[in-house]
């Protein structure tokens, strides 16, 4: 079956890092990529590893959202924000068969 508008029932907002001069040099900070936009969310994966004493979980998620110039450009260098959790994306590649109406954006999320 294959994706339509009225699957993309979440709401994301795309961030990018920028490097700005403060007070120390020069410093990241994530800025908003435009307005939110519509996605459809589906976890593929989660684990826990141990890291410095404790336990980490790490949640994998697809997001499948519009293609345009925006969501085109994305990469590994970019983040998403959904329902409050912070989304380091790790891969983007076109919807198969979707000629060009969609974008799959893979993202990792962590509880740290």
């Amino acid at each position: 079956m294959g994706m339509t508008a009225s699957h993309l029932d979440r709401r994301i907002q795309l961030q990018r890092a920028t490097l700005v001069a403060d007070d120390f040099g020069m410093v990241e900070v994530w800025a908003n990529l435009g307005a939110p936009i519509a996605a459809h969310k589906r976890d593929v994966s989660d684990s826990e590893r141990w890291q410095a004493g404790g336990v980490q979980a790490q949640i994998t998620t697809r997001f499948t959202v519009r293609f345009s110039s925006l969501t085109r450009d994305l990469d590994a260098r970019d983040r998403l924000v959904c329902e409050h959790r912070t989304y380091n994306i790790v891969g983007v590649k076109e919807v198969p068969d979707s000629r060009r109406k969609f974008i799959e954006i893979t993202a990792v999320a962590t509880n740290d």
